[in-house]
């Protein structure tokens, strides 16, 4: 939804935090992007930050480690062409704005030959999808030693063979206001929490791990007792299920991939080649290829920064246009990429809201938000069933993938040798190696539970790491080749 009377309250806080303080006010921002646009340059914003961030842990039963951080500055960049220029500063000032804008507008030697009138101020559309909250206040320190200590509490209680268990508590408020050259601004007030759990299990001197964990923007009261025995016993069954686990057998072969966080594959197998700067310069795999089919039929694969409260939601992505839900590929043909203010211009087509930084310091690109492929109609214990020889993976840990190529290599840290549609025995060390175009073609079977990641998901590109959701229903895909260790 599209909220003006809430856009108006974060423009207020941000005002507070990010202007006034500092003796600003919009006159200023106005002023800065003038001193920007004396020059030909084809876009230019200003991005503040205000960032409180707060973090807890608990390892051996105790809480060894808690951090708390406040970071504020201010981004100031020009464009021209495919060209950037960007200065920052930690010092919010009119003169560090006054200097930035100087700076970034000498990548445009050309002066304009009229007078430049600034467009009027006006306020960037914006939704409104999560609370205006600040994460941090919503327990006190003694509840959130106490959440901690019930985890390993709970832990233990589950299963004698576990020996370790640690936790943590992430809590972040942060604030951010736009002004761009065409008058626009936005702002955005952007909680966010997490709650992870790593427990170690021990069996004849075998000793293996199982983590979860979740969260989202909202306060830390989401994480009440039934949620957070529904982590714990995620991680303790992980850890259990693998002190059972044989070496994975290697070779060409069905996988099966299970609901909600194995969608990770498809972030980075898919996702990255999707963005618009690769298709802009033609080195991803996917770059000249809209409105052919790239997937098979009943494929059909979201990029949607609208859901509310979720990890990889946004109310305004970081050039201050409002997320949507983009549609990437429909039944299995290519609809389009997800973009940025500056890509955009370049293929002339519209923004997609995926304008994403870390921070200040940082320059946007387009970035994903919470990418996901749409259910089938088939059940999920059908597509178990159809294997006749093959892996069954229900979740992930780390893996890379070449945009360029679209290949692929992922490890399962949960997965399941399965013959005649009948799980044998879980087994370790499985790689799924493949390539994203291919792969999204030997798509045979969709189920109907797509789910989404319980809210952990953080996305890397270029050295900036931003916040991001994954999804996906059951799957089953015919001829990836598997690496094991057996």
């Amino acid at each position: 939804m599209i909220s003006r009377s809430s856009t108006i309250e974060r423009l207020a806080t941000a005002n507070d935090l990010l202007l006034a303080p500092f003796g600003l006010t919009e006159v200023d921002l106005g002023k800065t992007l003038g001193i920007i646009g004396q020059r030909q340059i084809d876009d230019a914003d200003l991005y503040f930050q205000y960032t409180r961030a707060e973090g807890w842990s608990l390892e051996e039963g105790i809480v060894k480690t808690g951090s708390f951080s406040i970071d504020q500055g201010v981004g100031v960049r020009a464009v021209t062409g495919e060209k950037t220029a960007f200065a920052y500063a930690d010092d919010i000032s009119a003169a560090s704005l006054n200097d930035a804008a100087h700076t970034v507008r000498a990548i445009s030697t050309a002066a304009r030959s009229d007078r430049i009138k600034l467009p009027r101020r006006t306020v960037a559309k914006s939704r409104r999808l999560y609370d205006s909250l600040d994460p941090i206040g919503s327990l006190d320190s003694t509840a959130k030693v106490t959440l901690l200590e019930r985890v390993e509490q709970m832990a233990r209680a589950v299963d004698p063979r576990i020996v370790q268990v640690m936790a943590g508590l992430a809590s972040e408020y942060d604030v951010v206001l736009v002004a761009r050259l065409d008058g626009s601004l936005a702002a955005d007030v952007r909680p966010l929490v997490r709650l992870s759990v790593t427990v170690i299990a021990e069996q004849n001197g075998r000793r293996e791990v199982g983590s979860f964990g979740g969260g989202g923007r909202f306060g830390l009261s989401y994480f009440d007792d039934a949620l957070v025995k529904s982590y714990v016993d995620e991680a303790v069954t992980a850890a259990l299920t693998n002190l059972e686990s044989r070496p994975a057998p290697a070779g060409e072969m069905t996988v099966v991939l299970g609901p909600g966080w194995p969608g990770v594959l498809l972030h980075e197998a898919v996702g990255h080649g999707l963005e618009g700067d690769f298709n802009r310069k033609g080195s991803s795999a996917f770059s000249g290829r809209i409105g052919q089919r790239v997937a098979a039929k009943g494929v059909t694969v979201l990029d949607d920064g609208t859901i509310p409260d979720r990890r990889g939601s946004l109310n305004v992505d970081d050039e201050g246009h409002a997320t949507q839900r983009n549609v990437l590929i429909e039944d299995g043909i290519l609809k389009g990429y997800i973009q940025d203010a500056m890509n955009a211009r370049l293929m002339r087509v519209k923004p997609t809201g995926n304008a994403r930084r870390e921070s200040y310091a940082h320059i946007p690109m387009p970035r994903m938000t919470n990418t996901y492929m749409l259910g089938g109609d088939t059940d999920p214990r059908e597509i178990v069933a159809s294997i006749k020889k093959g892996l069954y993976a229900t979740n992930f840990g780390g893996g890379q993938v070449d945009i360029t190529s679209g290949k692929f290599v992922f490890s399962a840290s949960e997965a399941f040798w399965v013959e005649n549609g009948k799980i044998q025995y879980p087994v370790k060390g499985a790689t799924i190696v493949g390539s994203g175009p291919e792969s999204l073609k030997r798509i045979t079977m969709i189920g109907n539970d797509m789910r989404l990641d319980s809210g952990v998901g953080v996305c890397g590109k270029e050295g900036q790491s931003v916040p991001v959701g994954v999804g996906q229903p059951t799957l089953r895909l015919d001829g990836l080749t598997v690496g094991g260790t057996g």
